[in-house]
């Protein structure tokens, strides 16, 4: 399923080509269309010439609805696409910056490379000053550092900031870019052909724009009636290579691989206790979040999970394995990377790192109603939660157990799959 890591499939020799050929072909496109001249990206200011609108708008509106029906049918994760984070009031500021020095220089970062390769003297003088600008950047980073990573609000996007689903975003965006071809294609003639409004014909009389804006509004269409895919279809695309990874007990680390993982500082463990507020204050691990059944897939940990550091290790536990495969199986449909279950939850955990005979007792495994399949098999006389030294046995647990378990986690690198322009 896309994006694909062209490099892992085809190899480095190979990838590299592809990236070459495409940034070619961007270029290529980019220099097509005047976006190498300063003079034809500057006119849009005045409303002259709106060809950098329209080419760029397509460009977004395209890749958007085709993004999107894709990932209706199944045939991309939209998860493993990068999107910039949103640093709010830092990306307006910078955005004013740049506009003001887009139209000074008439070069965006992106088009001025264009017009250097095509050894146009204002893009040498106009990428001189970015290169500049971007070493003085970085040199005074330290003064603007809490400024530059502030109202920080990770991968956000439109369909989160509406509440509205991804399709009906899809329909709007595209009516608004065609209103605004409709309005640009209107002013390049009253501004940049100087023709009175009461000559100009308002009716879009251009078969081929008619018929590309149609086919477009169609795959909008397509995407908002279609939905985006559920929880439920998502696993259905992986089940059978993660059901062979339950069935092999790949993903189910012993307690004292979790300990290892917990106290190992190249890594950076995220543990997930998805019991009942109730056991869950009895007693649980150290740095354990307590995740209702309800959130484990919902967007906020989700997106948590997505922009965690490479090194994450995320470990969720119950109070035996049933519900933390449950778990295990809304995760991984998610995308989340690095995942694996606690073997045998905490009950199996408890067996390894006992508790004080104070605090906690084991229940008779014969006695009526016990053995239930997510029951805390422990009855206790207070809740303790995470103070005891069971919660984390440091160096003194991993000594006690003396490497008796194999290890499992390989940490899976994560791929950004990412592009742009500028």
């Amino acid at each position: 399923m896309a994006p694909y890591d062209i490099i892992a499939v085809s190899g480095k020799l190979l990838g590299y080509l592809v990236y070459l050929l495409i940034g070619v072909g961007f270029g290529a496109v980019l220099e097509m269309s005047g976006f190498g001249d300063s003079r034809v990206l500057s006119a849009q200011f005045y409303f002259k010439d709106m060809t950098v609108l329209k080419v760029m708008f397509t460009a977004i509106i395209v890749a958007m609805v085709l993004i999107f029906a894709f990932s209706s049918l199944g045939l991309l994760d939209f998860n493993r696409v990068y999107v910039n984070p949103t640093y709010l009031v830092p990306g307006i500021i910078g955005g004013i910056i740049m506009g003001f020095g887009f139209i000074i220089g008439g070069f965006c970062p992106g088009t001025s490379i264009v017009a250097l390769a095509t050894f146009k003297v204002d893009g040498f003088f106009f990428v001189g000053g970015v290169a500049f600008g971007a070493f003085i950047f970085g040199e005074t980073l330290s003064i603007s550092q809490v400024f530059y990573n502030s109202t920080y609000m990770g991968r956000f996007i439109l369909p989160e900031l509406f509440g509205i689903s991804a399709g009906v975003v899809v329909v709007l965006v595209v009516l608004m870019a065609l209103t605004m071809f409709y309005g640009a294609e209107l002013a390049e003639k009253f501004f940049g052909e100087k023709i009175p409004w009461k000559d100009i014909r308002k009716r879009p009389t251009s078969t081929g724009k008619i018929i590309a804006s149609a086919a477009l509004m169609f795959a909008a269409l397509f995407v908002l009636v279609s939905g985006q895919p559920t929880v439920e279809e998502k696993w259905n695309w992986i089940k059978d290579a993660e059901e062979k990874k339950l069935e092999n007990r790949e993903v189910y680390i012993h307690p004292g691989e979790l300990l290892e993982t917990m106290n190992d500082p190249m890594l950076y463990s995220m543990l997930l206790d998805i019991r009942s507020e109730t056991d869950y204050n009895l007693f649980h691990l150290e740095n354990a979040r307590n995740i209702t059944f309800a959130d484990i897939h919902k967007d906020p940990l989700i997106k948590e999970l997505a922009q965690a550091p490479a090194n994450t290790v995320v470990v969720v536990m119950s109070n035996n394995e049933t519900d933390a495969t449950r778990a295990y199986k809304l995760l991984r449909a998610q995308g989340v990377l690095n995942l694996y279950i606690l073997s045998g939850g905490v009950n199996q955990w408890l067996k390894f790192f006992p508790l004080n005979a104070a605090i906690a007792r084991p229940v008779d495994p014969e006695a009526p109603g016990v053995g239930g399949d997510e029951q805390l098999n422990y009855i206790f006389t207070r809740a303790v939660g995470a103070t005891p030294k069971a919660a984390n046995p440091g160096e003194e647990g991993l000594k006690e157990l003396a490497a008796v378990y194999t290890k499992k986690i390989k940490i899976q690198k994560k791929k950004v799959i990412a592009g742009g322009c500028g």
